[in-house]
């Protein structure tokens, strides 16, 4: 990974490209967009994630756009969840699920999970679901326990997985705090059509600039498509990317820069609150350029996949933070690695004080100085 005097140039560059340092404004259409796909397995996160790059938004606007259709959560790689643009969720299905169904597949054997189970399965949830009906995750797991189709252990949550990875449903419109599932051909009205490679080639493009720079290691890890896959879609992006090499390590961009970042007051740093499982750390597979690797553990305890809200100072993860949402107010803990210093604190008053308007609460923050 980079070192010296290129880290900063690479930390800037990356906050712009992932519309954390101002910018042109954007709608919570146009901020999920622009990264290609949030992970989302927390929906609050994934939520605050897109609030939080479109400066001005609250989480009822954000949850506006589940609603109207504009964005929709699913499976579209990794096995993860992820907040998508509707239109793009259709081909980002079939360029990436077919590398996830292959290391899947022996688990799926050992919940003896087959061809027949899954056909049932989607016969039943187009039945349930049909003419715009919708179900959460509860509602849809019992009408396959009672069409004796077992949903002990795992079985319940591959069955969903493989009905929003076969297109069949998406988690679309909110349903109190969490999302209501719906048939993706009914819900998403434009999707686009895009050719196998046509499709890598505007991955290729969405991801660099979402995320760039980053090398062909981060999209693979991002993506798991192949390193043959990825070399294949930046030849066709073309002209529209480019890499340069950084203290040794090349890094790929998209040549596009329009309103990814805005100037800054001389010596303020930017101080921001992100969610847990934020694309600014998970986006890329070597993560040491934001986060130490001796502070690894306290943004992600246990290494159990569960990561934190993180402080960051010009892109660096400096520490994390807690909430507690009351009746009437949201109670913010700083927890940083080290004392933050006057204006670092003075960001990061200004950081909670914009997650506390997101939520339209007021906000209670804790002193950093007792938070140890």
């Amino acid at each position: 990974m980079t070192t010296g005097r290129d880290e900063p140039r690479v930390l800037e560059a990356r906050l712009g490209a992932q519309l954390l340092q101002g910018g042109s404004p954007r709608s919570p259409a146009g901020v999920v967009s622009r990264l290609l796909a949030l992970q989302a397995q927390d929906l609050a996160s994934g939520l605050w994630a897109i609030g939080v790059r479109s400066p001005g938004s609250t989480l009822a606007e954000v949850l506006g756009a589940l609603e109207d259709g504009s964005v929709v959560r699913s499976w579209p790689m990794r096995g993860t969840l992820h907040l998508v643009a509707a239109e793009d969720l259709g081909w980002i299905l079939g360029l990436a699920v077919p590398r996830v169904r292959s290391t899947i597949a022996a688990r799926h054997r050992q919940l003896e999970l087959d061809a027949e189970t899954f056909a049932r399965s989607r016969d039943i949830t187009e039945a349930m679901l049909g003419g715009g009906r919708r179900a959460g995750r509860d509602e849809l797991l019992a009408a396959h326990t009672a069409a004796g189709i077992p949903i002990i252990g795992q079985r319940g949550s591959h069955l969903l997985m493989e009905l929003a990875m076969s297109g069949v449903v998406c988690w679309g419109p909110p349903s109190g705090k969490q999302q209501s599932l719906v048939l993706t051909e009914e819900w998403i009205r434009s999707p686009r059509a895009l050719e196998p490679d046509e499709a890598l080639g505007e991955f290729m493009v969405r991801y660099l600039a979402g995320h760039g720079p980053a090398t062909v290691a981060d999209v693979t890890w991002w993506s798991k498509l192949t390193v043959a896959q990825v070399k294949r879609g930046l030849d066709i992006a073309g002209d529209r990317v480019e890499a340069r090499e950084l203290e040794g390590v090349l890094q790929w961009s998209t040549v596009e820069t329009e309103g990814v970042s805005a100037p800054r007051p001389i010596g303020a740093p930017s101080v921001l609150a992100l969610p847990g499982f934020d694309e600014l750390l998970l986006g890329y597979r070597d993560r040491g350029l934001s986060l130490p690797t001796q502070y690894a553990e306290r943004v992600a305890p246990g290494a159990n996949g569960i990561f934190l809200p993180m402080i960051t100072v010009d892109g660096r993860i400096v520490g994390t933070w807690r909430r507690r949402i009351g009746p009437k107010t949201v109670t913010i803990t700083p927890e940083p690695f080290a004392p933050l210093g006057r204006r670092a604190e003075a960001g990061f008053r200004r950081a909670a004080t914009d997650y506390g308007r997101f939520l339209e609460m007021p906000v209670e923050l804790v002193d950093p100085t007792a938070s140890d």
